[in-house]
């Protein structure tokens, strides 16, 4: 199976990315995890899995995403042997989980990304003692700008960031990849938010166990 090369971070934002509809299984996925999916499924050779994405800035309006993915689902199911959805809930307040299961395919379980990059279970044990901290991951700080800079209007208002962030104390980056580029970027923005850095690897996470399950699927 042969995929064009994956689109820009701003195609990725807005458009997302269709599927081929060759393989046995879609993982049908934010757009926000493109890159980390397929680096785990093409580091894996796992030519029998197949990815479609929705546009990332779902993240920013979760009232779409279970309109989105049922559309989705809908679209593709005919084409694949199993659909997986690689979200965790989002902000959806429990209605992508009930539509999953309306629908009959299985989600990663998690409150959202941060958790499962790091691990859902360590991640909900430490939530109690970093209610101040916000989350980067390697997609958010190359996108920074498009998903919390413009869309809480601080580029036209910057005054605004401490009635955004004041009960903020760190920016944590989650990152997926050892990449200077990007931890510079991530501690830029941590400034820009006028909050304390914390670097913190995770690497795939749970998602990368989640997809290396489908490693025999039929």
């Amino acid at each position: 199976m042969t995929r064009p090369s994956l689109p820009d971070d701003d195609t990725l934002t807005h458009n997302g990315l269709d599927a081929s509809r060759v393989g046995r299984v879609l993982v049908l996925a934010c757009g926000a995890l493109a890159r980390e999916i397929l680096a785990v499924t093409k580091g894996n050779g796992f030519q029998h899995i197949d990815l479609h994405c929705l546009p990332a800035i779902l993240h920013n309006h979760p009232e779409r995403i279970v309109p989105a993915v049922t559309e989705a689902v809908a679209a593709y199911r005919e084409s694949y042997e199993t659909i997986f959805l690689a979200y965790a809930d989002c902000g959806t307040g429990g209605q992508l989980q009930k539509a999953a299961r309306d629908l009959g395919v299985t989600m990663l379980l998690g409150p959202h990304c941060y958790a499962f990059f790091e691990g859902t279970d360590g991640f909900v044990e430490r939530a109690a003692d970093e209610f101040t901290a916000f989350y980067l991951t390697d997609f958010l700080v190359r996108q920074f700008d498009a998903f919390v800079w413009q869309p809480l209007g601080l580029d036209r208002h910057p005054e605004l960031r401490d009635t955004y962030f004041g009960h903020y104390e760190k920016l944590v980056y989650q990152a997926q990849t050892d990449d200077p580029a990007l931890t510079a970027l991530a501690i830029e923005a941590a400034a820009r938010l006028g909050l304390e850095f914390e670097y913190r690897f995770t690497g795939y996470g749970d998602l990368k166990v989640a997809l290396e399950d489908f490693r025999d699927a039929p």
